[in-house]
């Protein structure tokens, strides 16, 4: 009977692995899964050695590196000495999952890695790590398969989870409706970040931004995308003397029907990009962390779109630049530059193509699958 291990750090991962678990139960009902993760991953039935409760902080305080340190101890002697699983799957969370790997590299246990962390991006020194640990790569990007294997690491692309899992466009007039928005009126939403310190570095800047737009041109209206895991009381602050819709928890169906966006960068600029919405990226930080970046990263452009496509589509507008004028101008060419926008909207097609049409849970079960057998055999 085989037996695997599943770690994930935070919810997206948990989301990810879930499907991936849930297809490796249909493929083989007598399989043993369990795992660190959330409802997601007890929802698809594996059994939970811990959940994410002290893992998905943001930061680098005492306690929160001495809580990563506790629950990797625990993983490590829980699978060495008692579970003794065939394979452990690593999803997302590079930097815990990469320090648990050497664990059990040691020890013996085979490790695939599926999400694996964005060496091509930062820190590609990290690469070396990946080889020497880690037994077999499920990569998301088409992209990272070469690059992975030039370094000899075994590599199989599994697809993008996102083309998959996103659900279809929305009705535009539907959702119109049910927020009482103008028909008559462009609609461009402002999906401000989901962090607390994103919200303080952006949102005056994109409330502005939004004020002189409309001002300038009447037929344009305004959302705001409140991120589910914020407080109202967190989001409100920055919306006074506004009379913006703010939509919560309907993320997906704003980012299929806008006609522009307002992004901070991360996933959501691919999710966009799967629907062929125009956007511009505006990112800014402490000017600390914007230092420290330039000299880790690997790669001058920071949005998924762009770096998928190896070119700029997407404007992105970083740290200095970010300005009123400067997001003014890029949305007024979006929605009032045809050419511009036509020529927009094939290049994000071209991007939403590379992507591939596999089902990336799917294929990772599969490949999974394969490993254990030879595993087994060997």
């Amino acid at each position: 009977m085989k037996k695997v291990f599943i770690i994930t750090g935070e919810h997206s991962g948990d989301i990810h692995a879930s499907k991936v678990a849930k297809r490796l139960f249909e493929l083989n009902p007598d399989i043993i899964i369990e795992g660190v993760g959330g409802e997601n991953l007890k929802g698809a039935g594996v059994k939970l050695f811990s959940d994410h409760k002290k893992m998905s902080a943001v930061g680098l305080s005492p306690a929160i590196v001495f809580n990563h340190f506790i629950l990797g101890k625990k993983i490590v002697d829980y699978l060495t000495k008692e579970f003794k699983p065939d394979a452990v799957l690593l999803t997302d969370y590079g930097a815990f999952n990469l320090t648990v790997a050497k664990f059990l590299k040691r020890a013996g246990i085979k490790t695939l890695y599926y999400i694996p962390p964005q060496v091509w991006a930062s820190r590609k020194w990290r690469i070396h790590t990946i080889k020497k640990n880690i037994d077999e790569v499920l990569c998301i990007f088409p992209f990272e398969k070469t690059m992975y294997e030039e370094y000899g690491i075994k590599t199989h692309y599994c697809g993008h989870p996102l083309v998959s899992q996103l659900p279809e466009k929305a009705c535009r007039d539907e959702f119109f409706n049910k927020y009482g928005l103008d028909k008559s009126k462009k609609l461009v939403a402002i999906f401000p970040g989901s962090r607390k310190f994103e919200l303080a570095q952006l949102m005056k800047i994109f409330v502005k931004t939004a004020k002189n737009l409309q001002k300038l041109h009447p037929d344009v209206q305004f959302v705001i995308s409140h991120a589910p895991n914020l407080t109202d009381k967190v989001f409100d602050k920055y919306l006074k003397n506004t009379d913006f819709k703010v939509i919560k928890g309907d993320n997906q169906a704003l980012l299929s029907i806008s006609d522009a966006l307002i992004l901070a960068s991360g996933t959501v600029a691919l999710e966009a990009a799967i629907y062929q919405t125009p956007m511009i990226i505006a990112y800014r930080g402490p000017w600390f962390f914007y230092f420290v970046y330039l000299i880790v990263r690997c790669i001058k452009m920071v949005s998924l779109p762009n770096i998928i496509a190896g070119k700029i589509i997407v404007p992105e507008i970083i740290q200095g630049k970010v300005s009123v004028e400067n997001i003014t101008y890029e949305i007024e060419k979006i929605l009032y530059d045809e050419s511009y926008r036509k020529n927009y909207i094939e290049q994000l097609s071209h991007v939403k193509n590379l992507l591939s049409d596999k089902i990336s849970s799917d294929e990772a079960a599969k490949e999974i699958g394969k490993f254990l057998t030879n595993v087994n055999v060997n």
